[in-house]
C-alpha cells in the first residue's frame, strides 16, 4: 500500500511515502517554515518516490497531541491533499506512533510541545488514563492513580524525566525503534480510513498557548 505520511505536531513538519512496510523517501522542513512550505516538502518525497498524489492508496496524518500550531498545518494540509486527490484520509494519534512496537507494560508515553505544559497516556494494558496540563499537576495525579507501580517511560524529555526522578526510587525509559512518521504510515495501513476527511480532527491534548478572556 501507498501511503503519504505528514506531521507537524512533534518539530519539523515532516512527510514520508510508505510502500512496501518501508520508507521510500522522505522530507522534512523546520516548524517556522511549515506554512510556506510544506508542499513543497510533500512534493519532494513524491518526486522521489516517483509517484504522484492520485496514485496513493491513503493518506496518513499525526492528529496530535502536540504543536498547536504545526498540528493545525499538518491536518489541514493532510485534509486539502485527500480531498483534491480523492484519497482516503487516516488520523493517527501520536500516542500510538510513539508508542508503535514498544511492548512494555505498564507504560507512560508523553507529548511535550512546550516545556512545562506535557500530555500523558498511561497504559497497564487495559484501558489507558489520559491527562494534560502542567507538568508538576498531571504527574502528581499519576503517581496517586498507580500507587508505587513501576512503570516505563516513552518519549519524556528532560525536564520530565527530572521531575519523575523528583518523584519516584528509578526511572526506566524506553523508545520505539521505529521513527514516529514511519509509523503513522504503518499503523494507516492496518486500519480503515476515516469515512470522510471532514471526520479527521486534531488533538491538540495540552494547554492552549493563549486563552480567550473571561467574558465580563
Amino acid at each position: 500500500m501507498r501511503v503519504l505520511a505528514l506531521d507537524g505536531a512533534l518539530g519539523d513538519f515532516t512527510v514520508a511515502v510508505h510502500q512496501g512496510g518501508a520508507v521510500r523517501s522522505r522530507a522534512s522542513r523546520p516548524p517556522q517554515r511549515a506554512l510556506e512550505e510544506g508542499l513543497s516538502a510533500v512534493a519532494e518525497a513524491l518526486s522521489d518516490a516517483t509517484l504522484d498524489g492520485p496514485a496513493l492508496a491513503r493518506i496518513a496524518v499525526g492528529i496530535g497531541p502536540g504543536s498547536f500550531t504545526g498540528l493545525r498545518i499538518a491536518v489541514s494540509y493532510a485534509k486539502s491533499l485527500a480531498t483534491a486527490w480523492r484519497v482516503p484520509l487516516s488520523g493517527i494519534s501520536l500516542f500510538d506512533a510513539l508508542d508503535f512496537n514498544v511492548d512494555r507494560h505498564p507504560r507512560l508515553t508523553v507529548v511535550s510541545a512546550r516545556r512545562g505544559v506535557v500530555s500523558v497516556r498511561y497504559t497497564d494494558g487495559g484501558p489507558s488514563w489520559r491527562a494534560s496540563g502542567q507538568s508538576s499537576a498531571v504527574l502528581d495525579d499519576l503517581l496517586r492513580r498507580v500507587e508505587g507501580t513501576p512503570f516505563w517511560v516513552v518519549n519524556a524529555p528532560e525536564d520530565v524525566l527530572g521531575a519523575l526522578a523528583e518523584r519516584v526510587e528509578f526511572v526506566r525509559t524506553a523508545q520505539s525503534p521505529t521513527p514516529p512518521i514511519a509509523a503513522i504510515a504503518a499503523i494507516a495501513t492496518q486500519r480503515a480510513p476515516a469515512a470522510s476527511p471532514h471526520e479527521v480532527r486534531a488533538d491538540y491534548g495540552e494547554l492552549l498557548p493563549a486563552r480567550p478572556p473571561a467574558p465580563r
